[in-house]
């Protein structure tokens, strides 16, 4: 395996591991490990190319910390032994500005690039965007991460972070930026597409095996963005006021898991601030939660230009700044230690966790990865791809068994949506090598003896005429979500509004034929005034370079559909959480408010007894399921499963917990998600479905002891198809009697 020859000129020099050109406050990316890195080892060494001898850190005759039997903290003391203070400063900062702006256009361009120290075998780190993809040059565009969650299937989640990896390693980089695990707060969240949804719980199962697939193939994995990020309006400087309760039950968990469960590398930390500390000085946060609590051994890069302040940084437990050392060069951080706002040990502290993490992940010893994803074959990733659209394509309404298609002689296709691929804008942007649009897929899984029209949906007349005309009607319609921005409001209008007004589209599609099937393509939430007019309405997501032949094996029955949705889609603009009130979003005076609580997402609508027009959980199948002999206990729930319809189909049991209150300061949700399985079945088939329980399941946060504490009283069990259709019930604990 060769390293990729990389651009001349003085920066090519610097990425060849010369200091040349130089200014005296560097700027570098990042890497991470941490202590259950061990329980990697064996794949990621599987994944790594043989050997080269001498490696690139050098011979251990001469740099003893190049012995690769020795442990990651012995190399790592020997090495910073050698260091002069201007190239430990050097390993704080990323020094490439252009990448990230240039990722998403040529192939060569990295988001982030640590140059490393020549002189001392430190060799260059190489990072690329990644929650939805790598973002680099062009690359296999993957569905959204919202279609992987509505997934409920941490396999094709290790799946997902396995194929992120693969492709990064083979664009030549060390470090992939994702998963995103940020809790979807605000239906209206620009960036909902890129995340897990509105459940802490499944956002954390699916990020841990995101990390674990992604970091098998060699690389380290950068989840994000903590600790509380969950919006795009005044992102830069918003203050977000949440309690300590919240925190812990809501939007630290994913990234407890990321590292405990998922051994990830790096932890990156985020804009904003989080009671009235920026992110990326959180000491509270970083330091005390993230590294003592959890402990987490690996380093904490910051998002682009997210530090404020040089000591404050240094102290609050950001080790690397990107894109550039603003904050984090010789000049600053030298006048730091002067002034004694900073110590010499802090820096040296920081500079210890990035080369732990790079020889704990192997980076010392093997060659440079080869940028040559565009040579190889990525098959696999394709497939990846199409089996990951199909598990999280979500059936939302299907009246009078309009789906699957029965070989209709004639299908309309309307909507530009229809012959494009639809994706989110920003740093989770993929541009792929090829795509599938819905047109294609559709025709070619149609045959011959089908007549496939397309009409774009610029005229409602010209679209409600095709219909007319055919014996089944199809619309596309899609939102338009992305970084920087959030959504004006939840109807397809203002989802993208170039393409005019989309429902009013639907409703007119609909009068015109009753066999009337409306394909979403979107990032989030959206509203469905028309929903009791059509037939069929199937929830496709962003659904990533295969979504035209996974949407047609779904439409014609080739497989299940077996997404079900992971955020609440509201029946009106006001039913949804943040919705009317400034002060929760999108805030006063850049100050936003968490005053709900845990109350989010499904359990805000359970909370103001509010019914959704599809609920958290949600998602038909093409045959039916049953569910019996429900037994509990404090450590595990068990039901049996049975499928009985006449099709094989995939069954999503999911486990709602009801958790006694401790008292009338602490309310608890209704239900709360605490465990999900995917069962394929088939007809007749049953299954005994297993939900382990430990004390955390059980247990709220308690912040006058600063502990997780498990109340007395009763747990009311629930389990069903979603959030609201609860098929059995019971309980354990202290329960009054029936």
């Amino acid at each position: 395996m060769q390293p990729f020859t990389r651009r001349t000129s003085t920066r090519a020099s610097r990425r060849a591991g010369t200091r040349t050109g130089r200014w005296t406050g560097r700027w570098t990316p990042a890497a991470g490990a941490l202590a259950s890195v061990l329980a990697l080892a064996a794949p990621v060494s599987a994944a790594l190319p043989a050997q080269a001898a001498p490696t690139r850190c050098g011979d251990p005759a001469q740099r003893p910390w190049c012995d690769a039997s020795l442990t990651a903290d012995r190399r790592t003391a020997l090495l910073t032994a050698k260091m002069t203070d201007d190239e430990k400063i050097a390993m704080l900062a990323s020094d490439d500005p252009l990448g990230g702006p240039l990722g998403g256009f040529i192939d060569t361009a990295h988001a982030d690039t640590n140059s490393g120290i020549a002189r001392l075998g430190i060799p260059p780190v190489y990072m690329a965007d990644g929650p939805a993809g790598v973002r680099q040059g062009r690359a296999t565009r993957l569905p959204a991460p919202i279609s992987l969650a509505a997934g409920f299937d941490p396999e094709a989640a290790r799946l997902y972070g396995g194929t992120v990896g693969w492709e990064a390693r083979h664009r030549g980089n060390d470090l992939i930026f994702g998963p995103t695990v940020d809790v979807l707060r605000v239906p209206r969240n620009g960036r909902s597409f890129e995340g897990f949804g509105e459940d802490p719980y499944l956002s954390s199962g699916l990020g841990a095996a995101w990390i674990r697939g992604a970091q098998a193939q060699g690389v380290m994995a950068s989840v994000k963005h903590m600790a509380v990020y969950t919006q795009e309006t005044d992102r830069l400087s918003l203050d977000m006021k949440v309690d300590p309760r919240t925190l812990r039950e809501v939007y630290l968990p994913p990234f407890e898991a990321a590292v405990k469960q998922g051994g990830a590398a790096t932890v990156m930390c985020g804009f904003g601030k989080l009671n009235g500390r920026w992110a990326c000085q959180d000491d509270g946060a970083l330091n005390k939660v993230l590294r003592s609590e959890w402990g987490f051994k690996g380093f904490v890069p910051s998002d682009h230009t997210a530090v404020q302040d040089t000591a404050a940084g240094a102290n609050g437990g950001v080790d690397m700044e990107l894109p550039i050392g603003m904050h984090y060069n010789a000049f600053m951080l030298k006048q730091a230690v002067a002034q004694k706002t900073v110590t010499q040990a802090t820096i040296d502290g920081h500079v210890r966790n990035v080369l732990r993490t790079m020889f704990a992940f192997g980076v010392f010893d093997r060659p440079a990865y080869p940028n040559d994803l565009g040579t190889i074959d990525r098959s696999a990733s394709e497939a990846a791809a199409r089996k990951i659209a199909e598990s999280g394509i979500t059936l939302l309404r299907n009246a009078g068994g309009i789906l699957p298609l029965k070989s209709p002689s004639s299908i309309a296709l309307v909507g530009r949506a229809a012959r494009e691929s639809q994706s989110g804008s920003g740093s989770a942007n993929v541009v792929p090598f090829s795509a599938v649009s819905a047109q294609d897929g559709i025709a070619r899984r149609a045959g011959s003896g089908t007549k496939v029209t397309y009409t774009d949906g610029g005229n409602a007349g010209a679209a409600a005429d095709a219909a007319r005309k055919a014996d089944v009607a199809i619309v596309f319609a899609t939102d338009s979500e992305g970084e920087f921005f959030d959504r004006s409001c939840l109807t397809l209008t203002c989802g993208d509004p170039l393409r005019g007004d989309q429902d009013a589209l639907i409703s007119a599609v609909a009068a015109a034929n009753p066999n009337t099937i409306v394909v979403l393509e979107t990032g989030g939430p959206v509203l469905t005034p028309w929903r009791n007019q059509v037939k069929g309405i199937v929830e496709a997501w962003y659904p990533g370079q295969e979504g035209g032949n996974a949407l047609a094996r779904v439409l014609y029955g080739d497989v299940d559909p077996g997404g079900r949705l992971p955020v609440t889609f509201p029946a009106a603009e006001n039913d949804a959480p943040t919705a009317a009130n400034p002060a929760q979003f999108p805030g006063v005076n850049k100050t936003v408010t968490f005053s709900e609580g845990v109350m989010v997402g499904y359990r805000h609508y359970d909370a103001k007894g509010t019914t959704p027009a599809f609920p958290f959980g949600h998602g038909l199948s093409y045959t039916a399921f049953g569910y019996s002999g429900l037994t509990a206990s404090s450590t595990s729930v068990e039901v049996t499963v049975t499928n009985t319809g006449r099709r094989a189909g995939t069954a999503v049991p999911q486990l709602y917990l009801g958790l006694p209150s401790p008292g009338v300061d602490v309310p608890q949700p209704a239900r709360q998600l605490k465990g999900y399985a995917k069962v394929a079945l088939a007809p007749g088939e049953s299954r005994r479905v297993a939900f382990p329980l430990t004390s955390r399941s059980l247990a709220y946060w308690n912040e006058g002891a600063k502990a997780w504490k498990v109340a007395a009283g009763c747990y009311k069990v629930m389990v069903g198809g979603s959030e609201r259709d609860i098929a059995q019930t019971g309980s354990f604990g202290t329960c009054p009697a029936k």
